[in-house]
């Protein structure tokens, strides 16, 4: 029996450990994890500086974009002015064509009514002369008829 009881707990002695060992196995895990916990923190203070000059690089290109966009609004709006200014110039030049094409119309029309009253005082003329001999004629005729008569 104490050799069966022996045997027993050299058996279960042999699958437990030491003190010792159980203490340096337990420093060794504290050591593996206050590095594995260094590691860590090495690599966020990392991997968080690279996220800031991400970000950094990030806000300064869209920085530039914005200034780019500002400069294409600016350069768009004098584009768009300097097309209005020389539409607003080649309206002018129209209009001041047309003007002078009204002008002359005007003038036209002014000749030719001023013809046509010439022509309307020749014929008023002309008419008055044939009214007077006609009158004149009928008058004479109708006096040598009375004188006849009577």
């Amino acid at each position: 029996m104490a050799e069966v009881i022996d045997e027993s707990i050299r058996n279960m002695t042999s699958n437990m450990v030491t003190k010792a060992d159980q203490d340096k196995h337990q420093y060794t895990q504290q050591v593996d994890f206050a590095q594995l916990k260094s590691e860590l923190q090495l690599m966020e203070k990392n991997e968080l500086a690279m996220i800031k000059a991400e970000n950094d690089r990030l806000v300064t290109d869209i920085e530039k974009l914005k200034q780019r966009l500002r400069e294409e609004i600016t350069r768009t709006h004098a584009g768009v002015r300097l097309d209005l200014n020389l539409e607003k110039g080649r309206l002018r030049e129209e209009s001041s064509k047309q003007e002078l094409k009204i002008k002359e119309i005007d003038t036209r029309i002014e000749q030719e009514i001023a013809a046509l009253r010439t022509s309307i005082q020749a014929s008023k003329a002309t008419t008055l002369q044939y009214l007077v001999g006609f009158v004149t004629g009928c008058s004479a005729l109708l006096m040598a008829y009375l004188r006849f008569r009577v």
